[in-house]
């Protein structure tokens, strides 16, 4: 039993001192998936990896009691966690109250608008709730690999599949995915 899994059981059990022993052991490793995440974002992005990881750390061991399995459990709900604020940060964006409406424009060339934040975080969103009702390991792929920035071995790993499996549920997911967003256009 891993450091982080005797941790967890322990906030499972009511110990909030364990919680305090938790982000020392889980925060670089958290701040590394968000980082390689941020950095396939495109330009414009707000968030910082560290205050991404603050956020979703906040969420995790909130208020609310949580239950984690093991390691990987854990870091699944961390990378739905980033999920769910990388969303919940595209979609204000897209408000017109804050400036969802308003298209960049080059200043060389004035008469060329550019596009505003992309819909992409947003579609994906919608596409996997509905993937995710179909099969949640294909699911918890993509969030490992899209909102935390896992590579495919770190990501089944975390998962406890094969490297091979975690490839053939990849190719799955980006097709689906991809067939789903489409359709909704």
């Amino acid at each position: 039993m891993t450091d982080v899994t005797r941790i967890l059981n322990a906030i499972e059990r009511g110990d909030a001192k364990a919680t305090e022993e938790l982000l020392p052991l889980v925060y670089e490793e958290l701040r590394l998936f968000a980082a390689q995440k941020l950095s396939r974002e495109p330009p414009g992005q707000t968030l910082q990896a560290t205050a991404l990881v603050h956020e979703a750390y906040l969420r995790l061991v909130g208020e609310e009691p949580q239950s984690w399995d093991n390691r990987g459990h854990f870091f699944v709900a961390a990378a739905e966690a980033m999920r769910r604020i990388l969303v919940d940060n595209a979609r204000r964006k897209q408000r017109r109250k804050h400036g969802g409406d308003r298209r960049r424009v080059n200043l060389e060339e004035a008469d060329l608008a550019i596009e505003g934040p992309s819909d992409d975080v947003v579609a994906l969103d919608e596409a996997l709730a509905k993937l995710a009702a179909e099969d949640r390991t294909k699911a918890d792929l993509v969030k490992l690999r899209c909102f935390a920035g896992l590579t495919l071995e770190q990501a089944a790993g975390i998962l406890n599949i094969s490297r091979a499996s975690a490839c053939r549920y990849w190719s799955y997911a980006r097709a689906w995915l991809f067939h789903e967003i489409r359709r909704e256009d």
